[in-house]
């Protein structure tokens, strides 16, 4: 960004008041916006926004081209500017690349009447805290407590409705993976562990050393998934082959060495996996949709 420096104007006696606002001192604008101040003969009307142009910046500006005013030229000096802090942060983030498989230990009632789950783990409990997130099966959950071995956490009823942990039991091995760090490599994609539902593993092939993985869901999942996109599958990153609409179903193919690292080759056919798919789906059907809608709007009224 680019900070606008106040420039020195000099006018004699007889001329009119110089319509111009303090704040445009410290006014922040784009490198685009610049360009088109500093190439347009006057502010396009479709560019003011409240923080860039005023009524009075606006007639300070045409102001400024009268012969009786003698503008000393813009200066545009770079200058970074702190970032504007989001109201809604991203908290948690993680890639899908599974640091380890945990063991479940204990499922059931919580000393708060809720529901808790202990997991045994050894990687993801390095550095862990109170309230760190951890995803387990995908899903982005709160560490109330732990120990050296174990750490636990509590599943609220929204959890447990939308995911597959509530068919877990003691001895039950899931994928854990601790929240993106600002200095983590970004080896899979964008996973929130906001699980959008579940999916049945319709099959299971073996092709030379790789597995291939077929799995069923809802309608408004896989419309979300194509070919060739990411998908998190009980939270492990994951390419899809095919989609096939006519049997609500999308594959996706396990290596070797991935499949020593997740827990969806110990499944069986008929088992349930978490489903998450590509946020960036997600906001491209919400604007398109918006769009649509707002163009019926429109052309009704």
């Amino acid at each position: 960004m680019l900070r606008l420096e106040t420039p020195n104007f000099h006018s004699n006696a007889s001329s009119p008041p110089l319509l111009y606002h303090p704040s445009m001192a410290t006014t922040t604008f784009s490198p685009t916006i610049l360009f088109l101040l500093n190439n347009s003969p006057r502010t396009p009307p479709n560019l003011t926004p409240r923080s860039l142009l005023t009524s009075s910046t606006s007639a300070f500006l045409s102001l400024s081209s009268r012969a009786h005013l003698a503008p000393t030229p813009l200066l545009l000096k770079p200058r970074f500017t702190s970032a504007p802090k989001s109201h809604s942060p991203i908290t948690s983030l993680f890639t899908g690349i599974v640091e380890e498989m945990g063991r479940v230990d204990y499922l059931g009632p919580s000393e708060t009447s809720g529901v808790e789950m202990r997991i045994s783990a050894a990687a993801v409990l390095s550095g862990v805290n109170l309230g760190d997130s951890i995803a387990v099966n995908g899903t982005c959950l709160t560490v109330s407590d732990f120990t050296p071995s174990h750490f636990t956490i509590g599943l609220a009823p929204e959890t447990l409705r939308r995911t597959n942990l509530g068919d877990l039991g003691p001895g039950d091995f899931v994928n854990l993976e601790r929240a993106l760090q600002p200095v983590s490599r970004m080896g899979g994609h964008f996973v929130q562990g906001h699980v959008d539902g579940t999916g049945e593993i319709v099959e299971l092939r073996p092709e030379g050393d790789s597995l291939w993985v077929k799995v069923r869901t809802a309608p408004e999942i896989l419309r979300l998934v194509v070919p060739k996109g990411f998908i998190a599958v009980d939270g492990t990153s994951l390419t899809v082959v095919g989609v096939y609409e006519e049997e609500g179903c999308f594959d996706f193919m396990l290596v070797a060495y991935t499949q020593q690292k997740v827990v969806i080759p110990l499944k069986k056919v008929g088992d349930k996996v978490n489903l998450e798919v590509d946020i960036l789906g997600k906001y491209v059907e919400k604007i398109l949709r918006s769009g649509f809608q707002n163009s019926d709007s429109i052309g009704s009224s």
